[in-house]
Parts: structure tokens; sequence; C-alpha cells
């Protein structure tokens, strides 16, 4: 890894343009968070997102403007592409409150330009050591969904803080306080509603308005904020500050976990609140046990170039991986467009039925990596697909036991149940001067979590445990997702980094739940198989075919033909949500995210030039 100078004078600021902002004078309020401010208090202003970036010294991209400055000026004062993540990280964790935080996990894939490796570090939630695999059936029948997302019951061991001390610790620079300061600064100052957060607290009310405290922060006055107004949240300051001067053990074996603990068995309901809140069993030995274990990336030779992606209890790299084996077999650059799209949506589907039947824990199972990866297992799958019609839905899963046939064995009738992992999320890529790389999802699961704020700390505390099967998918009665103590459920994460002869080509990845999965399959395919460049293939429009009876599309997705071949289709208003950073042959970086999804992200770049 190569490692810059140790930076100072960056915790409580935030850098903009080269000039630090002074942190707020003694007297500042530091209680709970408003929605407004005045001119007079020379309110943030709403900054011009850019989609596209191109230059040199280092690129941030991420769903925030806030966020992605905050990471790029960690850069401009020295920082590596570790400490601009973890940076990137926190303030998306005061601007994208709904889909990260401190009280969530997620996954960190990081490119080591000097020793040219790529490790993982997984920072998945765990179930509490009370979780049993039938906690989410009641009367035997699972609990409703909606019951069990806005609960106790659904918060999981929060992985983020164990994520960005280990990251930093192991391959950044800087110590987590000053790190943090950027994200103190956005929390204390303030940042700007925009049309999407608004709407994601308008969509969310009903169950804000349950507890007390989420209440009081995100919708100040009794209603969400409008557009334009000002969303403080000095609670939230107060706790970076926190972990920024205690470490992360405060909240793994300190009074922060304390508090957590009690927001989860005690979640502060709203008096007059109708219906039943569940508590959860959520107990401080269960984050005394937490770690966040670093992780063998999955590995995937495709079109002579290596694709990294993240292992279980992922599924994003074992079934993008083995959908890529599936397609490599085709000849794609040479189809039509819709036998390319028709490919991907089996492919996808296929890889899909394996995921759901194999991936889990690897911790408390086995998971066959190694035979899902495998080329035989690719060819054996791949040889089902058709060029005139799709395969039925759902396709069955097969046995990657080694033994790989050259005639094509049957598919159809397999059992499917419904697959709710929150859509929301955020993804965010850095690279730095030095060539290290960074692909980091990190998540709270629903847009909103579990709806709890911890009583004067500002977060949110996730619904990760709704990821776990409520009762087991398989006919046999096997599931590899079932809870169980201590237990990560499996995810959709996909962060993922191409490198051609040891060297990054590019890194991307996706929010979207288990549609993260065809994102970033599309996208792979887009830039490596079609000829897109990365911006191009960003803004294709996407389906994601998840094994189920219809595949999810957008509506500028030209489905009419591939209709004609048999395959269902639903409208989702939008898929995904990519930021990503491609490395040049020229050595200068391409930086890019969403022009419109999620509200258009934002990426920039160090020094800019054509």
């Amino acid at each position: 890894m190569q490692r810059a100078p140790v930076v100072a004078g960056l915790a409580g600021c935030l850098v903009v343009s080269g000039l630090v902002a002074p942190a707020p004078a003694a007297g500042t309020a530091t209680g709970t968070a408003t929605g407004t401010a005045t001119a007079a208090e020379a309110a943030p202003t709403p900054d011009r997102r850019a989609p596209v970036a191109v230059g040199t010294g280092g690129a941030v991209a991420t769903v925030d403007p806030d966020a992605t400055r905050a990471g790029l000026e960690v850069l401009r004062a020295g920082g590596n592409a570790v400490d601009a993540a973890v940076a990137a990280a926190a303030a998306l964790g005061v601007t994208e409150a709904y889909s990260a935080g401190i009280g969530g996990g997620g996954f960190f894939v990081y490119y080591d330009a000097r020793r040219k490796r790529v490790s993982t570090i997984d920072g998945r939630e765990t179930a509490p050591r009370r979780m049993r695999a039938d906690s989410f059936v009641e009367n035997g029948r699972p609990i409703p969904f909606d019951d069990a997302v806005t609960s106790g019951l659904s918060v999981g061991v929060p992985g983020t803080p164990a994520t960005w001390r280990d990251a930093l610790e192991r391959w950044g620079t800087l110590p987590l306080r000053q790190a943090l300061g950027p994200a103190i600064r956005i929390a204390e100052r303030g940042f700007v509603v925009d049309a999407e957060f608004r709407r994601q607290t308008a969509d969310n009310a009903a169950r804000f308005r349950r507890f007390t405290s989420t209440r009081r922060l995100f919708l100040p006055g009794g209603a969400p904020p409008r557009v334009g107004a000002v969303l403080r949240n000095p609670d939230l300051a107060a706790t970076y500050r926190l972990l920024g001067d205690r470490g992360v053990a405060e909240l793994y074996r300190g009074r922060l976990g304390r508090e957590v603990v009690a927001a989860a068995r005690r979640p502060p309901v709203a008096p007059g609140t109708p219906g039943r809140v569940r508590p959860g069993p959520l107990d401080t030995s269960d984050l005394a046990r937490y770690t966040a274990p670093v992780r063998r990336p999955t590995h995937t030779r495709y079109r002579g170039l290596d694709v990294y992606g993240m292992a279980p209890p992922s599924s994003g790299g074992t079934t993008v991986g083995e959908a890529l084996n599936i397609l490599e077999r085709f000849p794609l650059a040479r189809m039509t467009p819709t036998q390319v799209q028709h490919h991907l949506l089996e492919a996808a589907a296929l890889s899909f039925a394996d995921r759901n039947r194999y991936v889990g824990d690897p911790d408390r199972g086995d998971v066959p990596l190694g035979a899902l990866l495998s080329d035989g297992f690719g060819r054996e799958r791949g040889c089902l697909i058709r060029p005139a019609r799709t395969l039925p839905r759902p396709v069955a899963p097969d046995d990657p036991d080694g033994y790989y046939r050259t005639t094509c064995r049957a598919s159809g009738g397999a059992r499917v149940t419904g697959d709710r992992e929150g859509g929301s999320t955020t993804h965010l890529t850095t690279a730095d001067r030095w060539g290290n790389v960074v692909a980091y999802t990190l998540t709270i699961e629903q847009t909103g979590g579990s709806g709890i704020v911890v009583p004067a700390r500002g977060f949110l505390l996730n619904n990760e445990l709704t990821d776990f099967s409520f009762v087991p998918a398989g006919r046999d009665g096997i599931d590899p997702n079932l809870p169980a103590p201590g237990k990560r459920p499996r995810s959709s994460i996909a962060p993922t980094i191409v490198l051609d002869h040891g060297a990054p080509l590019f890194a991307v990845g996706s929010p979207g739940g288990p549609q993260i999965i065809a994102t970033v399959l599309q996208l792979l395919v887009g830039r490596l198989d079609l000829g897109q460049s990365l911006p191009q293939a960003v803004a294709a429009p996407r389906a994601a075919d998840r094994n189920t009876a219809a595949a999810a599309a957008e509506p500028a997705y030209d489905r009419r033909p591939l209709q004609a071949l048999g395959h269902r289709f639903t409208i989702a208003r939008e898929i995904g949500a990519v930021t990503g950073i491609e490395v040049r042959r020229d050595g200068r970086l391409l930086a890019v995210a969403e022009a419109r999804r999620r509200g258009g992200g934002d990426a920039r770049v160090l020094r800019p030039g054509r």
C-alpha cells in the first residue's frame, strides 16, 4: 500500500475550494436538528452536480455533492483513496441518512497499488445471539414484512464503524478523528434538502412519525422538510466526535452501544402510535463480539480481464461472476441488441437460482464458492440458453458438484419466495494519485432502515435482519439464509474492481437491493463487450431479472422484442444508482455518476483536465 503523510487539521472542518471553513464557535447549537435556516445564518447553497469528470491526482464519485467534496478535499490534503472513502461515507451518513450511516453495514473492496492486490472487508451486520431460525415466524406463519422492517426485531449489529476503523488502520493514512472532520462540519452547518431527499422523507413519513426521535430529526415542524431548506444534525456531529475521540469501541463496548441496544430493545415509540412495534433481542454482548473480517475477494476471468468482487455473505461477487462465466461462451459483441439483452437476462436468472440455493454466511455453513465460479459450471449452465425463447421462470438451481456435462440438464420447477432485500443503500468509488482504488457499498437496508433514530445520537438503525429468509426457500426445507445466532444475512451488494494485467481498469458498484447484481452485470457487459464508454454504460436503460416470473425494467428499456421471446416485465421507476472510476491508458481518471437516477450523482477529480 502507498501511504501519504498524515494530514493534520481536518477535524471539525470542511475544506471547500482550498479554503478551510472554521468549526462553529463556542455556543453553537448542539441539540436536536432543525429543518430550516435563514439567510443571516449563511446557510449552505445547493451544489451543481457533475456526473462526469476527467483529470488527474485522484477522484471521488458518490450520489451526493457534499460527500464527493468531502472525499476530494481529503485527497487534496494528502490523504489516500481509503481516507477519502471513509470521509465520503461519513458525509453520506449525514446527507444520505436514509441509505447509509453508522447504524448499518457494508462491503469495502480495495485495490492496493503497491502490492497489486485486491482485498475486502466484510462489514455486514450480524444477528443477535438470541436470534433463531423461526424468529420471523409467528403462529406458524411469517410475520408481515412491513411489521418486521419497522421494528427492533430487524436490527442487526452495525458493521460500518468497524469497517471504517479497520480500513483506516490497515490501508489508510488518517486517524478516524480526522477522516470524520468534513462530515462533522456538514452535520453542524447543515445540507440543502433536494427533491429526492424530500421524496424519500415523504414516503417514510408515516413510519418516522411512530418514533419520537425520528420525528424530531426528519420531520421538523411535523412534516417533511421543504426543498431548499437546510437540515442540520448536530446530534450526529457530536456522535462522530465521540467516535473520533474515543474510537469505535464506544459503540461496541461503551455507552453509545448501550444506547443502540436500548433503542432496539425498547424503540422510542411516540405516544398514541397505533399498532405494535416489535422489540428486538439485541444485547451489549452482541456488539462486543462483532468483527469485520477481511475476506478474499471473488475472482473471475472475463474476456482476458480479472474481475474482483465481494465474497459471501454477499452474493454479489458469486452471482455476477457466475453470470459472466455463462456469458463468456457467447459472442455478445457480434449479437443484435435484443440477443445481448436476452442472454443477459437468462444468465442473470440462472445465476440467481444458484445464488438462492447455495449462498449464505460462509461462517455458518458451506458455500461452494470455487464451484459456483468455475468455468465448467458456467458452461454447463450456459448451454441451457436458447436464442429464440426464454427459459420458463423460475429456473431451478444446478448442482455445482465438479462433474460438468456437455449435454444440458433440464431446468424449471424451482420454488421462489419473495426476495425483499432493501433497494436503498449507496455506493461510492475513490482513487488516489498513487493508484489505489476503493469500491465501497454501504447500507442500512430499506430506505430509512428500521425507522428508529437512536435518541440524541442522530442516526438510524438498520433493518438488515429482514434480509434473512423468513421461512425456507427450498422445497426440501434447506435454505442457507435462515436466521441464526451471530449469522450475517445474505446480501446482493456487488462492489467490483476490474484489473487489466494487474492494474485497475475501472471500479464500479450500485445500490438497488437484489437489482444490484443485474445493474453491475449489465454495466460490465456494456463496457467490456459492447464498446460503450463508462458514462454510456452507466446511462443505458436497465432491466433486472431475479429468476422471478417477471423481470423489472426501466421505462426506457426496449421490452417489446424481448417479450416476443417470452420475457415478461414489470416497470420500475429506476434501477440502481451507479458510481465508478476508470483509469485511462494515459493515466487520467474518468469519474462517473448517474446523470438522473436518484436525483443525479456527483463525480469530481482533483485536477480537472480534458
